[in-house]
């Protein structure tokens, strides 16, 4: 899909990097946030600022959002709906409810409109690079043809079938994304109790069967001290609300689910909503009494490969 009206809602850390990739085709690109101070990160003469949603969808055939929650993804489709018509296509890309997202995207095909969604993993500083990874779900000809699109802003694409369950898929990869941030502030602080270097451990974990995407990321800002990884307590606790959710509806109930939030609830509560996810880890090392600090870490996490050209992962 090329020479698009391409409306953006949502310019948030995440929703302003695939803005800017986006920005790197033919297509016209229409922008709206709540806040609009989030204005100044663009050059005014790469795009277009809306007064309102309706001015937005109006002007628009391809709506993308980027939103912080499923409440917030609710406001915003009560806004559009109203708009919406056969010639619209929604790409939905905030981590939210799966039962929410079928529930909208149906009244979305009452007005005609074509829907996908289309939620991120792999960390902001892939975000910025254009080599993100993305789930999709929805109807694969609606898959096909924003392909285009997608590519512009991630690199690993999946189509994952009907509406909903690249939501449930996100909200799994979050899940585990937690639960390894744990695994590693243990393992970390039992190296720093045995008085092996940490840098050296990092290692050992990267190229060991304990590896993972969080110990290959988020380790170096925890080591370096920032831990400032773009990605906040508070949304992990949304995200752990939507693991909860799931575990609900299938009425099961897992150990090491009650243990995560139990844990991730303290350090909100402890650190503060806007601290950074990586924040959990203090907790290990303040009841340890340690720091958990090696030299020649980055203070931010930084996508060093040129975009990749976004490809269907089969």
């Amino acid at each position: 899909m090329i020479n698009n009206q391409i409306g953006f809602i949502g310019l948030g850390n995440v929703g302003a990097k695939l803005v800017k990739n986006l920005s790197k085709s033919k297509n016209k690109i229409f922008l709206f946030d709540i806040n609009k101070k989030t204005y100044r990160k663009f050059n005014k003469s790469d795009f277009n600022f809306c007064k309102n949603l309706k001015d937005l969808t109006l002007k628009c055939n391809i709506i993308i959002t980027c939103l912080p929650s499923p409440i917030a993804v609710g406001n915003v489709l009560n806004k559009i709906i109203p708009h919406i018509t056969k010639n619209h296509l929604w790409i939905e890309m905030s981590t939210t409810d799966y039962k929410q997202m079928i529930f909208l995207s149906n009244l979305v095909e009452k007005k005609n409109g074509n829907v996908i969604e289309a939620p991120i993993t792999g960390g902001e500083h892939r975000a910025k690079s254009g080599n993100i990874s993305i789930l999709v779900s929805g109807k694969k000809k609606y898959f096909k043809k924003s392909f285009s699109i997608l590519s512009l802003m991630g690199h690993n694409i999946l189509y994952c079938g009907k509406i909903g369950n690249a939501s449930i898929l996100k909200v799994l990869t979050n899940y585990l994304a937690s639960l390894h941030l744990l695994g590693i502030g243990e393992a970390l602080s039992l190296a720093k109790h045995h008085k092996i270097d940490l840098s050296l451990t990092q290692k050992a974990i990267k190229i060991s069967s304990g590896n993972s995407f969080v110990n290959e990321t988020e380790t170096k800002v925890i080591l370096s001290g920032s831990y400032d990884v773009g990605f906040t307590m508070d949304l992990v606790n949304k995200d752990l609300n939507l693991f909860k959710n799931l575990l609900k509806k299938e009425k099961t109930i897992t150990k090491l689910f009650n243990i995560v939030q139990k844990t991730f609830n303290n350090g909100l509560k402890k650190y503060g909503k806007r601290s950074f996810s990586t924040s959990i880890v203090k907790l290990y090392e303040e009841n340890n009494k340690i720091n958990l600090r090696s030299k020649k870490f980055p203070k931010k996490l930084i996508d060093t490969n040129p975009k990749q050209k976004g490809v269907e992962v089969i």
